[in-house]
């Protein structure tokens, strides 16, 4: 599924093409794909109509267009197959096209969302003060969030009693980070997999978020990691960071620091790379 890089070049795309312009019409092609909005196609469609988009926004991997003067905002969860594309009205219909959105401007694009697997949607939801969807109030900020506080990071670590990889992946305790990410980050910081988070120390815990937002901050700036046409920006073109991995999918390889073969093990129904030689495993796991 996409992590916080991939929905940021996604949201920035939508920013650039999407942002400030008025909805004249929506077509709902698939019920599964609003099947979060409870009163259906037709209800969610008309509800758009008429509205300016405002800056879309994004909280770790979830990604939302404020809809001005309605107090509400239209939240994207795009699953493991969900693409918001922006397409020339005469361009072809995809395969998989669920939903599209024109405007009512002249510059001759309309906003699709297209989704092979339909584990993805789209829904209509109240805004908090803050602009927030009300359905992820519970959502933590992520790291690159200017006003995530490290420091009450680290205590709710300690206080969590769990396993380092569990905690990155738990999003009401930092948003956006993923299976890739997490593997990639502590590989960056020598740290096994089930490494207890009451054993971190506030210094160990500031590399480890250090090495995340580094490693995210690269994928962003080569569009995210794509290991398939599934995941790909509002223009359809595919991420490259998938090139400078080095620990997830690299298992048999050997490691970038010491040559060891990687390893991959089993893992909550996904998968953990890790180095057996730069990341030891804890005497104890919890």
């Amino acid at each position: 599924m996409p992590e916080l890089p991939e929905v940021e070049v996604v949201r920035r795309g939508l920013e650039r093409w999407v942002a400030h312009r008025t909805v004249a019409d929506a077509e709902v092609l698939h019920p599964r794909a609003v099947r979060r909005h409870p009163a259906g196609g037709d209800d969610f469609a008309r509800r758009l109509q008429g509205h300016r988009v405002g800056v879309p926004s994004r909280r770790g991997k979830y990604l939302w267009l404020p809809l001005a003067d309605s107090g509400q905002a239209v939240l994207a969860h795009l699953g493991m197959s969900g693409q918001l594309l922006v397409q020339p009205h005469e361009a072809p219909a995809e395969k998989h096209l669920r939903v599209r959105v024109r405007f009512a401007d002249a510059l001759g694009t309309e906003l699709r969302f297209v989704d092979q697997r339909t584990f993805g949607g789209l829904s209509l939801h109240d805004t908090s003060p803050d602009g927030l969807p009300d359905v992820i109030a519970h959502i933590a900020r992520d790291p690159l969030d200017p006003l995530f506080d490290d420091e009450a990071f680290h205590r709710a670590l300690r206080r969590k009693r769990t396993t380092v990889k569990r905690a990155l992946l738990d999003q009401s305790l930092i948003s956006g980070v993923g299976n890739i990410y997490a593997d990639e980050a502590l590989w960056r910081s020598r740290l096994h997999y089930d490494r207890p988070t009451a054993a971190l120390t506030r210094p160990r815990t500031a590399e480890l978020l250090g090495h995340i937002r580094d490693v995210m901050n690269a994928a962003l700036a080569v569009g995210g990691t794509s290991f398939d046409s599934l995941y790909v920006n509002v223009n359809g073109e595919s991420g490259y960071f998938a090139r400078s991995l080095d620990a997830y999918g690299r298992e048999g390889l050997p490691c970038r620091r010491c040559a060891t073969p990687m390893r991959r093990r089993p893992w909550m129904n996904r998968s953990s790379y890790y180095c057996p030689r730069c990341q030891r495993p804890p005497r104890v796991t919890p």
